[in-house]
């Protein structure tokens, strides 16, 4: 069987530093912020040119954090209950053969940075904080199809959480990243077996621990902790 070596052109820079937390789905999110910045052999300003007039793009990226050794055909999706299996090419699980991810994220800028070169500036992604990118290219409208039939994700594109703050716990964020938290949690971050109305779960997020208890209907804010500035480096 042939094979070929990916290698990584750039990585992503998140508020997510676990897995835990993180939307399911690109753009089930859309105001959660991230940058996208280049490896060293590929911070060319011309390797963008011309990518100012789209709005969005397509990431092609790796599940990191997920061993890659096994898989298996059939996979639990969380979206139903964990219970019930389905194949897993008609998931997008992240547990795969070859353990890539595809997301599709709006371009909020391109700036040019002094030590890192071009740098993408994006918002809806669905990445953890250092994930590998292999690759990036431009969303199109061919790529929209409004017919589209979407299987047992057309029944739960709708469910969410109502996210209450009932001590003004949201204060202490950033508010530039209020939005994007806010939409995070409202889409269930439990793991799908976990059904404890009074356990208190915890998920870090640029620099906090945001703590929440939830009944599958209302999701509760407990304590918001600070941890740590993060500080971003040259890699």
């Amino acid at each position: 069987m042939d094979t070929f070596t990916l290698r990584p052109v750039a990585y992503m820079e998140s508020c997510f530093p676990t897995k835990f937390g993180i939307p399911r789905q690109s753009g089930l999110a859309p105001h959660l912020q991230g940058r996208i910045i280049f490896e060293k052999d590929y911070r060319s300003a011309d390797a963008l040119r011309g990518l100012e007039d789209f709005s969005h793009i397509w990431l092609i990226w790796s599940f990191s954090e997920n061993p890659t050794d096994k898989w298996n055909p059939t996979v639990r999706p969380p979206r139903l209950g964990g219970n019930k299996r389905i194949g897993v090419f008609a998931s997008r699980s992240p547990f795969r053969p070859n353990g890539l991810g595809i997301s599709c994220v709006k371009i909020e800028k391109i700036e040019e940075d002094p030590c890192l070169g071009p740098v993408i500036l994006v918002s809806g992604a669905d990445l953890m904080d250092g994930t590998p990118i292999f690759d990036i290219k431009p969303y199109i409208t061919l790529d929209c199809h409004p017919e589209a039939v979407c299987g047992f994700q057309e029944k739960t594109a709708d469910y969410h959480l109502s996210v209450e703050d009932p001590d003004g716990l949201l204060a202490g964020i950033p508010q530039n990243l209020q939005r994007g938290l806010l939409e995070a949690l409202s889409q269930d971050p439990r793991p799908a077996y976990q059904d404890d109305p009074n356990r208190i779960y915890g998920i870090p997020f640029a620099g906090f621990d945001v703590h929440f208890r939830t009944d599958g209907y209302h999701l509760v804010l407990t304590q918001i902790v600070k941890t740590a500035q993060i500080v971003k480096t040259e890699r």
